[in-house]
């Protein structure tokens, strides 16, 4: 598939999902948070849902996670918006920012198979309990998987999985930025 029609079908995803109204959640959004991104990257993040500030943009990652977020991959020699592509588990905010609840993931699984499929990363970098277990298809939490490069089948493709902790986690605990500081050190050799 070429640049040009990887973007195509992604923007199609994207039309889709904007007339998508199964999920009670869209009726609440301000703007739908598709992704944000490199398309063509070997990289890409998965985080939970949007929070406020991503509603409101409808970009992931604008918070103060997503600066914690740049901050470290910077570190690392990784630029978001144009080494990697990243979004979410869920496209709309939940209220009040709760936890996901597991029909409002089943909803949203299909659209971020889809852009897996067509990003074709080589690397999936999961932000999180949620992203991980969906993604991993094991309910081991991110305390003890994190760190640890998986190979994984999404959809049809063979991708190394990643997990790594939410940078909303890392700005609560210091401990655990240092952690994703020490994980993140292992992406370029991943990427290679």
């Amino acid at each position: 598939m070429t640049a040009t029609q990887r973007r195509e079908e992604l923007i199609g995803v994207l039309r889709e999902m904007e007339t998508e109204h199964a999920c009670p959640l869209a009726a609440q959004r301000t703007k739908l948070v598709f992704g944000a991104g490199n398309a063509d990257a070997d990289l890409m993040f998965v985080g939970e849902a949007p929070g406020a500030n991503e509603d409101l943009q409808g970009l992931p990652f604008v918070g103060r996670a997503g600066a914690l977020l740049d901050q470290l991959l910077v570190e690392v020699g990784i630029e978001r918006l144009k080494d990697a592509f990243t979004t979410n588990v869920l496209n709309c905010r939940p209220p009040g920012n709760r936890d996901p609840l597991p029909e409002e993931i089943e909803l949203c699984e299909p659209y971020l198979f889809r852009k897996i499929e067509l990003i074709e990363p080589k690397v999936v970098c999961t932000l999180g309990n949620f992203a991980t277990k969906l993604l991993s298809g094991s309910q081991t939490g991110i305390t003890r998987v994190h760190g640890e490069p998986q190979i994984h089948q999404l959809g049809s493709r063979s991708v190394v999985l990643f997990p790594s902790f939410h940078p909303s986690a890392g700005l609560r605990t210091p401990a655990v930025a240092a952690q994703m500081r020490e994980d993140f050190a292992k992406l370029p050799g991943l990427l290679g």
